[in-house]
């Protein structure tokens, strides 16, 4: 998931402290899913599931990252997404099969009881289906924070809101937020300050990405901007081979994007990508609003239907109660 634009990112990114952060936060929601469904596992891969089987490992992922937004002033709306674009379902059937063939991996090395092999095949199966999407959406009612659901691209819709002044920033891991307008893209936002890169777990801060700093640096326009990422490759085309992202930065420069595309991407339709990343579809009417979290709606659902322990869930609500240096949270509804 996501263009691989790091390369050419990286000078542009501006480390910050979660004190900075306060404020309203467009989440790319499918973006904090796969991250929950992917990382919160058992050693073996085994993601957290109830004792009816049903995988939990989303729920958990959103009651600790939406309380620990809440505890430091960061106000998250979550955005889904919707009907993704004709030309996106090559991907989708493509990522499916990645999918499959990882869950297989996975139970082949379990049976040779290699550990940390099955847990590395584990992630890549992490799928997300409308059971995760309907009760992740539940948990968020009952915790008092809006979702929006985007006509089609949750990053389009973020960066929309973002773009309109209703959020600071939007929430996602992937650079493709940038291609549909973001103004600021925050990164590793995550409750621990760590994340799994490469099957290695590793220390992260919070990091800002501003767009225009990033144009300006490099020199370049938005539409630029996508013309490296349709080189390299995103969600609605692949990439050429050996082009990564310095090099797509060059030829964009030089003036030769048509030559090496009409040779390299014949079937590609770049004028219909180039399109919907600058004019996605985006909605407007949307409500946003926050209220008091339903304790005992939270506690019924993590604890009664899927198997929380209750201490972990009170001690997870009781968090939004009281924070050092503050009387309560009232204000903040």
């Amino acid at each position: 998931m996501g263009v691989a634009l790091r390369d050419i990112i990286a000078d542009y990114k501006t480390p910050l402290s979660w004190e900075a952060l306060a404020g309203v936060a467009a989440v790319d929601a499918h973006n904090a899913l796969y991250q929950f469904l992917s990382i919160i596992r058992q050693p073996d891969g085994t993601p957290l599931m109830d004792q009816k089987g049903r995988v939990t490992s989303h729920l958990s992922g959103i009651l600790f990252r939406a309380v620990n937004f809440m505890e430091k002033g960061i106000r998250p709306v979550w955005v889904f997404d919707g009907t993704p674009p004709d030309f996106k379902q090559e991907t989708i059937s493509q990522r499916r099969s990645v999918r499959e063939q990882a869950r297989e991996r996975w139970q082949e090395a379990l049976e040779r009881g290699a550990v940390e092999e099955a847990a590395r095949h584990a992630r890549a199966s992490s799928r997300i289906d409308e059971d995760v999407i309907s009760t992740s959406k539940n948990l968020l009612s009952l915790l008092g924070m809006p979702s929006v659901d985007a006509p089609s691209e949750g990053e389009a819709q973020a960066a929309e809101m973002v773009s309109r002044g209703d959020a600071r920033y939007v929430v996602s891991q992937d650079y493709d937020t940038l291609l549909f307008g973001a103004p600021v893209l925050m990164r590793n936002l995550t409750v621990s300050g760590r994340r799994k890169l490469h099957g290695r777990t590793i220390a992260v801060n919070p990091e800002r990405i501003t767009l225009s700093e990033v144009l300006s640096g490099l020199r370049i326009s938005r539409e630029d901007l996508i013309r490296i990422a349709i080189l390299v490759g995103t969600d609605f085309n692949p990439g050429v081979r050996g082009i990564g992202a310095k090099t797509a930065l060059r030829i964009v420069r030089n003036g030769e994007f048509d030559t090496v595309a009409a040779e390299k991407l014949p079937e590609t339709d770049i004028g219909a990508i180039l399109e919907f990343f600058l004019n996605p579809p985006v909605s407007v009417e949307y409500a946003l609003a926050w209220h008091e979290p339903d304790r005992e709606g939270v506690l019924s659902m993590l604890c009664d239907t899927y198997d929380f322990s209750p201490d972990r869930v009170e001690k997870a609500l009781d968090g939004l109660k009281v924070k050092a240096g503050q009387k309560t949270l009232d204000s903040w509804f």
